[in-house]
């Protein structure tokens, strides 16, 4: 059984959005998008994994992006970003994630760095309200994908905003070749 998402102006509803969520769209800088235009949904947080939020929402891989925070090290120094990438693809973490970080060595940040790091909750970090001095890379198909489904900040709710305001955030670098596609091995 799928359910219908039911959304609202996301600054509307506060409550639905994480702390650094919500000062970012406050203080939204993204002129050819309205702040108007990013709705938040309240969702089941036993169901804010992107697979099985799509079954119960009745939404496609294709319109949901993923937002995973990436740890890059060489020697002492770790550096982060975050990726944004459409469900059907994966970062490209160990190739052009690791070069743009000047790292040797590049992995998934640990659940706890990440939560910490965000002031958001894992399974729930998004693109929008992250820290200032983080690349925020993000797939050309995001942009292309029209309204996308993205976190909120929260598990229990997700955003949807056209897939071009990724690439329009604070630090946003459209990075060709970000996502790639998952092997179906």
């Amino acid at each position: 059984m799928t359910s219908t998402l039911q959304t609202s102006p996301a600054l509307e509803r506060p409550d639905l959005l994480a702390e650094p969520v919500l000062s970012a769209l406050r203080s939204w800088s993204v002129p050819a998008v309205p702040v108007t235009e990013v709705l938040v949904a309240e969702i089941d947080p036993e169901l804010a994994d992107t697979a099985e939020f799509c079954a119960a929402y009745g939404t496609t891989l294709d319109t949901s992006a993923n937002c995973v925070v990436v740890a890059g090290r060489r020697g002492a120094e770790t550096r982060y970003a975050a990726c944004a990438v459409l469900a059907t693809t994966r970062a490209d973490v160990n190739g052009l994630v690791r070069r743009r970080l000047a790292a040797r060595k590049a992995s998934f940040a640990p659940m706890d760095t990440a939560v910490e790091a965000t002031g958001m909750e894992y399974g729930g970090i998004t693109p929008v309200g992250l820290p200032a001095d983080w690349p925020v890379l993000v797939d050309p198909a995001v942009l292309a994908a029209g309204r996308v489904v993205i976190g909120s900040g929260l598990r229990r709710s997700k955003l949807l905003v056209p897939g071009e305001v990724l690439g329009m955030l604070p630090n946003a670098e459209v990075s060709e070749g970000l996502g790639r596609p998952v092997s179906t091995d």
